[in-house]
């Protein structure tokens, strides 16, 4: 058995990471104190992947960088030598991370969609999503997302401040995204997975459209369902709910029944109102065949400031307890923003993972993004989730077995203070010690 710590601290906004062996000794004299226990034989939920957004805000940003600028990026997230993103969500038509609201028919008497196009987002976004692909060798997969079926079909008539669907334009609508899906796949990208509509709970001042569970378990089961078998596309995953922790139990319990259940891959989620694990495990509990996917997340700057360390550690603290309660794929939003958080046609401004200054032409990773890294580097596609106890609740962690025989644990500590840990497993010890206001990767092999 060999060990290795990876520990990322940040002291006086110098991040440092480095890589140190562990000693692997024998428990012999069975320690008490200090454990973190290894139940590899103990085995969850399967790991699909990690990803990030391309959002028409991350193309616009791209689009102002030098080439070399714009590759690195997408390298340091997609390449071989990136972080291990393997998933890419994307809205249909415009969202809050977008220069501006559009949609691929304007038209309210086009109800064969003549007149449907998506020359922007073709120049766009799909023009980044291959560069993507040529970065990762391979098609990755793609989830697309609606924020807003297009104003005409809404009962506000506009594509922001919520408003929802006309019943009478349910099959447009339904028709409308398979449309869309179909489009992209014409032009080379691997769309797997869609949700039926972003944040459903909530009227924004940007693209948004409510949908009740009634309401999406309707649209699911009368509309969108046999709409994507119609177009030959039933192989396509559809994703419920797609907003914050605090009321995925009780949509998942609405909309997926007898009826509906073989429709539903999973429940998308969000982290906007707080930690919820519970909700997840309750839901992984009650649906234990439907993947868990966090689908979007980011630092508002309308609630935080940009301290680097609280903003990580949130990533880190999510990440975990979502793991920890059954998550099974992780997806960021926007993988690169501009200078000031854009672009963005509301002025929802957010940190990225990489800021890049359009201006100055220059990259800043932030640390949000080597703590996303300790995950996604190192917890490899089909992992399994391990069971695990630790001796104090100031140390968060999970771990997971990997299909070439590794184990994973990531541990954070946010404490001002070094703490000790021992981790135990097939009766060895691993000795570690973890900085303060750190978080640590240990792979053991």
């Amino acid at each position: 058995m060999v060990a290795k710590q990876i520990v990322t601290t940040f002291t006086e906004g110098t991040r440092e990471t480095k890589t140190v062996p562990l000693p692997v000794r024998i428990d012999k004299d069975h320690q008490e104190l200090y454990l973190l226990n290894l139940y590899p034989e103990i085995q969850y939920q399967e790991i699909q992947y990690f990803g990030g957004a391309i959002t028409d805000a991350v193309a616009a940003t791209l689009e102002k960088l030098p080439a070399e600028l714009s590759a690195e990026v997408i390298r340091s997230y997609f390449g071989a030598d990136g972080i291990g993103y393997r998933f890419i969500r994307t809205h249909l038509d415009s969202c809050d991370f977008a220069t501006e609201p559009y949609a691929a028919v304007e038209d309210p008497e086009d109800t064969q969609f003549n007149t449907f196009s998506l020359n922007r987002v073709e120049n766009r976004i799909i023009y980044w999503i291959k560069e993507a692909y040529k970065a990762a060798g391979e098609r990755l997969p793609v989830m697309l997302s609606p924020w807003s079926p297009p104003a005409f079909m809404k009962t506000n008539g506009s594509r922001i401040g919520g408003g929802r669907l006309k019943k009478e334009y349910y099959s447009a609508w339904a028709r409308y995204i398979c449309r869309y899906v179909r489009e992209f796949i014409n032009r080379g990208i691997n769309v797997t997975a869609i949700s039926i509509q972003n944040e459903p709970n909530a009227t924004q001042t940007w693209d948004s459209c409510l949908f009740t569970p009634e309401e999406e378990r309707t649209f699911l089961k009368d509309y969108l369902y046999p709409a994507l078998k119609e177009a030959a596309l039933s192989d396509i995953q559809i994703y419920i709910w797609d907003h914050n922790k605090e009321r995925m139990v009780d949509r998942a319990c609405k909309v997926i029944d007898d009826s509906t259940a073989d429709m539903v891959s999973g429940i998308a989620f969000h982290w906007y109102s707080g930690d919820h694990f519970d909700a997840v495990r309750i839901v992984s509990e009650l649906f234990p065949d439907k993947h868990l996917v966090f689908s979007e997340g980011c630092i508002e700057y309308s609630r935080f400031d940009t301290n680097q360390l609280r903003n990580a550690q949130m990533y880190g603290h999510d990440m975990i307890g979502n793991f920890a309660a059954g998550m099974d794929g992780f997806i960021d939003w926007n993988i690169c923003l501009n200078e000031h958080g854009g672009p963005n046609y509301v002025g929802n401004y957010c940190e990225a993972p990489i800021i890049c200054d359009t201006e100055n032409k220059a990259l800043y990773d932030k640390l949000s993004f080597h703590y996303i890294s300790h995950f996604s580097s190192y917890i490899q596609p089909k992992a399994r989730h391990i069971a695990t106890t630790i001796y104090s609740n100031e140390i968060e962690q999970v771990a997971f077995s990997n299909p070439d025989g590794s184990t994973v644990v990531i541990i954070m500590n946010q404490a001002k203070a070094e703490k000790p840990v021992s981790l135990r497993m097939n009766g060895n010890l691993i000795d570690s010690k973890l900085p303060p206001c750190s978080i640590s990767t240990i792979v053991i092999e």
